[in-house]
């Protein structure tokens, strides 16, 4: 069902990264990346709420981490991975529809 999520709503712009100052665009963009992995990585068929979850949980894992410029891209992918093959025991509520 993940086709019911529009990724592009839940991409960073600059202004969204200000706390990055000067580096605001690379910080987006590198956010951009790891929300644009987990879209692709995720089963067609996920839950929208499930997808949503994960993608507020990138946005609050990593939007002001100090690592985001620096750990490299494989690192980044593989955390991606290691999120959504754990997700399911990390959080068992997830699945649950509480709209």
């Amino acid at each position: 069902m993940k086709e019911l999520i529009d990724i592009h709503v839940v991409l960073a712009t600059p202004e969204d990264m200000e706390f990055w100052e000067d580096q605001a665009e690379d910080a987006a963009d590198r956010l951009n990346e790891l929300l644009h992995y987990l879209y692709a990585r995720a089963d067609e068929e996920i839950d929208t709420h499930q997808l949503e979850l994960m993608l507020q949980h990138i946005w609050e894992t990593w939007h002001q981490d100090q690592y985001l410029l620096d750990i490299d891209e494989q690192e980044l992918y593989d955390w991606v991975d290691q999120l959504l093959a754990t997700w399911d025991d990390e959080h068992p509520d997830a699945h649950t529809d509480n709209h």
